[in-house]
């Protein structure tokens, strides 16, 4: 049970968000066994309905998402389903991260979110980006090239405006609005 409640104390406060992740964790599930998917099809039916369609929240079912996930105001964020997340992250609404069609109609690899990493709202992350453990990328910022690990990055497109020393970098930043 602790699996399914494990974005639970990050979301305090936040109900949208602790009904999201539990409905998330709840559906996750279904997508690593053919035989669960099948007798779950009912819930992952109501999942994407409710979830996707009622709250405006496009987060697959297959996505990894790692332990504490903070969905702060929960409206309009879309994410690719082969995006990886990682523990403790923070994001905003108004967020996609996605892949990128190319010429030819293939499309790129999808993001990899360190952990700790915090999102202001109307961030895009485009493509095959590896976002670095404990990041924070400002509000309205484009991602398309790597941010490195301890960064503080901005911008259209975004570039890293300060680097943190892992020493002075707490364990999970700070939860305050932009």
């Amino acid at each position: 049970m602790s699996y399914v409640f494990q974005d639970w104390a990050a979301n305090k406060g936040n109900l949208k968000g602790r009904l999201v992740m539990v409905l998330f964790r709840l559906a996750r599930p279904a997508s690593l066994n053919k035989f669960l998917r099948v007798i779950w099809l009912p819930y992952l039916a109501f999942y994407k309905l409710f979830v996707e369609w009622f709250m405006c929240i496009e987060l697959p079912h297959w996505t990894q998402v790692g332990s504490g996930f903070y969905l702060g105001h929960g409206h309009a964020l879309v994410v690719n389903g082969c995006t990886v997340i990682g523990k403790n992250c923070f994001f905003r609404h108004s967020t996609t991260l996605g892949n990128i069609r190319r010429e030819d109609g293939s499309y790129s690899g999808s993001p990899i979110i360190g952990d700790n990493v915090e999102l202001g709202s109307n961030v895009c992350i485009i493509g095959e980006v590896r976002v670095g453990d404990n990041v924070r990328i400002g509000a309205g910022s484009v991602v398309v090239k790597d941010i490195p690990a301890n960064s503080i990055a901005v911008g259209n497109p975004a570039r890293v405006i300060k680097t943190l020393t892992p020493a002075k970098q707490s364990p999970q930043p700070e939860l305050q609005e932009q």
